[in-house]
């Protein structure tokens, strides 16, 4: 009696230990397996989705060298076929607008009404003198568009007074200093100017981002205001784009040498021993559009809640002072895109 029993409990503890070492097995394999997809997953997360494949940046409006008329004939010509496209379901597209003259924010309404608006283009067309173009977030027309220009007239306000302390520390009175305190002077006149037209919101908006569809871009076309609308149907992502709107006065050919690529102004820590020879340097900010060299009046010294950019009637830009502050990042307030 007692052996039989002894041999029954061998059996089950042998079954037991069977049991378990089959149940560890399939553990062992089933946590192997996971392991195996995770790895396999987060590789090809970062392989198969690189940045490089999210887009190139995008080109919206003139380019160097490219007659106006001409942009303005294939503008229409581009909107004309987004318009004769079948569609069950109208898909709304960024658009660059064009103004035929230079608008205040009051008068934006009449002209941008029906469409969203993303930003728009400002610059004071001061006589004789070059001025930056500003690129102004502006949801609500005009309100968001006032609210930027008296930023910028803030902006502009303190430049002001950095060029004329720039200018205070040169006393040597040779002739290349006396030089280079006529640039800081005349700088310090130029943004005295500019913040007195922002302050009490200037005739001075030119261009607008716009989303819309393209019968409703076709509405903005017909505008007697409007100059060009030129839809961006491969425009995705307002960070990986750069518009550039032709200025009123622009008629003919664009100068190659004009720039209208928005870029962050330097910052404000001026330097106390400036050289003798103006120089203009490239900045950079996140949406990496860089800046262009020019032959004018000094950037501004202080980082702008909005990027610049330097057309002029003649196609140039403006230059900054080779000891004028550096490029730092934007005042809080940019919006990113």
């Amino acid at each position: 009696m007692i052996v039989p029993r002894l041999a029954g409990g061998f059996v089950r503890i042998a079954h037991g230990r069977l049991r378990l070492r089959l149940l560890t097995a399939a553990a062992l394999v089933g946590v192997t397996g996971v392991l195996l997809a995770v790895v396999w997953t987060a590789h090809r997360g970062t392989t198969a989705t690189p940045e490089s494949t999210l887009g190139e940046t995008v080109q919206v409006g003139v380019v160097q060298g490219q007659s106006v008329p001409l942009y303005a004939r294939q503008a229409r010509s581009e909107l004309a076929g987004l318009l004769k496209r079948p569609s069950a379901t109208p898909i709304e597209t960024y658009a660059l607008v064009s103004l035929k003259a230079y608008l205040a924010p009051e008068r934006l309404t009449p002209v941008l009404g029906g469409v969203s608006v993303v930003e728009v283009y400002a610059r004071v067309p001061l006589a004789k003198t070059q001025t930056a173009s500003v690129r102004i977030p502006a949801f609500k027309i005009p309100e968001d568009v006032v609210a930027g220009m008296k930023q910028v007239a803030r902006r502009k306000d303190a430049d002001a007074a950095d060029f004329r302390g720039l200018a205070g520390k040169l006393t040597t009175a040779d002739a290349e200093e006396e030089r280079l305190r006529d640039t800081y002077l005349g700088g310090s006149a130029v943004a005295e100017a500019e913040a007195e037209a922002y302050r009490t919101g200037c005739t001075c908006v030119y261009a607008a981002v716009v989303r819309a569809t393209p019968a409703a871009l076709d509405q903005i076309a017909s505008r007697p205001e409007v100059r060009a609308v030129d839809p961006a149907p491969e425009v995705r992502r307002l960070d990986r784009a750069v518009f550039l709107p032709p200025l009123p006065e622009q008629v003919g050919q664009l100068d190659p040498a004009a720039s209208a690529t928005p870029a962050a102004s330097p910052s404000a820590s001026p330097s106390a021993s400036p050289s003798a020879e103006p120089s203009a340097k490239p900045s950079e900010r996140p949406g990496a559009e860089p800046s262009e060299p020019g032959t004018s009046t000094p950037a501004s010294p202080h980082a702008s809640p909005v990027a610049e950019t330097s057309p002029s009637e003649d196609g140039t830009v403006p230059a900054s002072p080779a000891h004028a502050p550096s490029a730092a990042a934007s005042d809080a307030g940019e919006a990113d895109r």
